[in-house]
């Protein structure tokens, strides 16, 4: 599960990114508006934590322009602007959710999921594909069973859940790529061991 945190506050942005991975999540981080509106365009995201005061922008506008392309990437606002108007225009400009600051970093991965479950595989537990049983909260993968568990490594889950969720695309193994090691894809060299890893 890839997570794009766009935020301005240096020591929030490392915090964001420290959770990001101890919760097991691929991160791609952004300390201003155009740096994340440049990763989104590059990038398809599961969930971008984004800020609304950008010194260079409005997390606003950059949610109107993620929307206006189409992109689906789930979107939950994280703001210490806690107004009722800016909850009702952030959900309406197509945010998930919006959580201010303060925050418990548990509700936050808690509502991080809840949008992953829904945007990639609209369920709200278990994700079934063939023979496959995915607990997407747990990174669970098993096979017919969740007792009969699959030993998948962080990026060899990535993969798989990311082909479960788009299996009704073509998915060209640069995009794979791409989605598993954003901006460090020319080191991907490990990327036919991984896929090959899943195949079997």
């Amino acid at each position: 599960m890839k997570l794009l945190i766009i935020e301005d506050e240096p020591e929030m942005l490392k915090s964001l990114e420290d959770f990001a991975i101890e919760e097991g999540f691929t991160c791609d981080t952004a300390g201003n508006y155009w740096d994340g509106a440049e990763r989104i365009n590059l990038y398809d995201y599961d969930c971008i934590i984004l800020d609304i005061n950008l010194p260079d922008g409005s997390g606003f506008d950059l949610l109107e322009a993620l929307h206006k392309t189409d992109k689906t990437d789930g979107v939950i606002i994280l703001s210490a602007r806690n107004s009722l108007d800016d909850k009702i225009k952030g959900l309406g400009l197509g945010a998930d959710d919006y959580l201010t600051k303060p925050f418990y970093f548990s509700e936050l991965n808690a509502r991080v999921k809840a949008i992953i479950r829904r945007k990639q595989f609209k369920t709200n537990k278990l994700v079934r594909y063939s023979n496959l049983i995915i607990e997407p909260d747990q990174y669970i993968v098993g096979v017919n069973e969740l007792e009969s568990k699959l030993s998948l490594t962080k990026k060899e889950y990535a993969i798989l859940t990311h082909l479960i969720s788009n299996h009704k695309r073509v998915l060209t193994k640069v995009s794979l790529a791409e989605y598993i090691w954003g901006d460090y894809v020319d080191e991907a060299q490990s990327f036919d061991f991984l896929f090959s890893q899943i195949k079997t």
